[in-house]
């Protein structure tokens, strides 16, 4: 697929404890939500075909990260990031089709100040990464290959390994399977442009409609170091998707201090910072 013409988006909020850690959960305090664990807002980081807005830019890459010169707080965010189908009635999207899903840094600038979710998340191209490694995904019903995935995530600095984010199992996102479907899919027409929210709805008609976006479904709770460490250039970030019924943890974490990535089956994304 030519990721350069699918629509990109993010979930905020949809992993217990992530915004508090990031210094972010002040951002959402007036977001009024369905229900307490409902995840915050549906943020754009690629909006093809709209060239007036810096969110244009194609951010996504396999291998590196790009640290601005003058941005000194910059965070790997593990995910899954989900690729959907998006189905039209007329103007509006009526359902959406996963398709397969990977591993995804929604690398972000813990930028003060900013208005919206989204000047934090693209600042140009290699700011995101998108693992090549695709994994197809049978049902995103309770029951599905999703469900007995994990996500891990550590930082090497130099020869030294460390976990960033906290494992976690992908079934214990807030909203998962359908819930988490028909949420994107109300915010995709519904979300108005107040607070740190932008009006999705009208970025997709500016965008033509796509037939395709990637969707990050919201980043893991941060260990101690990867709460209180940034990114720095010669660092690679390590993120992967792997089945548990493959590895445990502790196996996970071994073959990546041992750099033995080939060994390792699931959808792996490395980059290095530069």
């Amino acid at each position: 697929m030519d990721y350069q013409k699918v629509l990109g988006l993010g979930v905020a909020g949809n992993f217990a404890g992530h915004l508090e850690q990031a210094g972010e959960a002040r951002d959402f305090a007036n977001v009024k939500t369905a229900e307490k664990k409902a995840p915050k807002a549906l943020f754009p980081f690629y909006l093809p075909q709209k060239k007036d807005s810096f969110l244009s830019e194609f951010p996504l890459s396999i291998s590196s990260l790009a640290i601005p010169e003058d941005a000194d707080r910059v965070q790997i965010e593990p995910e899954i990031g989900i690729v959907f189908k998006i189905n039209y009635d007329g103007v509006f999207v009526s359902s959406i089709e996963p398709l397969w899903f990977g591993a995804y840094n929604d690398c972000s600038i813990r930028r003060e100040g900013a208005k919206k979710i989204s000047e934090k998340k693209n600042w140009g191209a290699d700011s995101k990464g998108y693992s090549p490694v695709s994994i197809t995904i049978d049902t995103l019903s309770e029951g599905g290959v999703l469900d007995n995935y994990r996500i891990a995530s550590f930082l090497i600095r130099g020869e030294d390994c460390y976990e960033y984010g906290i494992d976690s199992a992908v079934r214990d996102y807030s909203y998962f399977h359908e819930d988490l479907m028909k949420w994107i899919v109300d915010r995709m027409n519904n979300q108005a442009d107040e607070g740190p929210m932008e009006n999705i709805h009208e970025y997709i008609l500016a965008c033509g409609k796509p037939e395709h976006c990637l969707i990050s479904i919201g980043a893991t709770r941060y260990t101690e170091f990867g709460e209180k460490n940034y990114l720095k250039k010669g660092d690679l970030s390590v993120v992967l998707a792997y089945s548990e019924k493959d590895y445990t943890p502790e196996q996970i974490k071994a073959l990546v201090s041992e750099f033995r990535f080939a060994d390792i089956k699931g959808s792996l994304l490395v980059q290095k910072a530069v």
